[in-house]
């Protein structure tokens, strides 16, 4: 980065630091990477993480600046928090505009995720794309904070998380709308980094990546008017694509705006698309999970 544009970036905060430090991978032999857990865990490996940490492993064998734009991932089995991940990088092809790649991730022998990415040289072409929903814009939001307000205790999970984005909801979040006796077949979320990131368009990519495994299956459960931490929900990620379709830049403003078409055979199905604030399409994200609800009994 520039010393006008560095100066110009905000300072970024102590999460956003650890975010880019768990994208900092070391290598450990030929196309071999490995990752490491931030203090902030889970009960598992965030799938955000896995999905971030293969992107960044696959991109260091790519030669030149030929972005990502396609990945398809599949979730095994649960990471754990406890131990580093392997990330092994299998070279499919490299054409001239072209570049395959499949990430396999391992912890103790076992796989815990597989993940193909494709890379392409920027063209020109047809271009269009859907518009961006209507909502209020971040700074007439709330905080995620403000929106935790009286919910400490029940959801700890949240409070406790990692945070290196910034997060205003133009919908009330889960629990509030439970709360409310509410339901929505729809989530938005601004988002942005909590702070300024480098230039590089790969920590761009990985930053998104990460923050789309946040928010996705949320409209899964708003629809059925149930809610994270306060109904008994058990939920794991089967398979999560993101294609990227322009250039951005995640220090800055981005809508994610999410629905889930269906749930069936204890899965959920969601689908989301960030949006620049001036409109622009910049990202899909396809998502399918298990998700098993258990009624109190009364």
């Amino acid at each position: 980065m520039n010393e006008v544009g560095a100066a110009l970036r905000p300072a970024r905060s102590a999460d956003l630091e650890t975010l880019l430090g768990l994208f900092d991978l070391e290598q450990i032999g030929e196309d071999t990477y490995l990752g490491r857990h931030p203090a902030q865990v889970g009960s598992r490996t965030f799938g955000g993480q896995l999905v971030a940490q293969a992107l960044v492993a696959a991109g260091r064998t790519v030669d030149g600046d030929r972005p990502v734009h396609a990945v398809n991932a599949h979730f095994i089995r649960g990471g754990d928090v406890k131990l580093p991940i392997e990330y092994r990088v299998d070279r499919h092809r490299d054409g001239r505009a072209f570049a395959n790649r499949q990430v396999t991730a391992y912890q103790d022998g076992n796989v815990l995720f597989s993940m193909f990415a494709a890379f392409q040289d920027w063209g020109s072409g047809l271009e269009h794309a859907v518009a961006i929903p209507d909502v209020d814009g971040p700074e007439e939001l709330p905080t995620i904070g403000d929106h935790l307000v009286g919910y400490e205790d029940r959801l700890r999970m949240f409070v406790d998380a990692l945070k290196p984005f910034e997060m205003r909801y133009a919908n009330d979040p889960t629990w509030v709308l439970k709360d409310a006796g509410e339901r929505l077949n729809h989530n938005r979320v601004w988002m942005r980094a909590d702070g300024g990131l480098p230039d590089d368009s790969w920590v761009h990519s990985a930053a998104l990546a990460y923050s789309s495994d946040t928010t996705v299956l949320d409209s899964v459960l708003t629809t059925h008017g149930l809610s994270w931490g306060l109904d008994r929900i058990v939920a794991a990620t089967v398979n999560h694509s993101i294609w990227f379709h322009r250039p951005f830049r995640f220090d800055e403003w981005a809508l994610y705006a999410t629905e889930s078409p269906v749930a069936a055979g204890s899965r959920g199905l969601a689908t989301g698309r960030f949006f620049t604030r001036d409109g622009q399409l910049i990202a899909t994200v396809v998502q399918e999970g298990v998700i098993r609800h258990f009624p109190a009994r009364r």
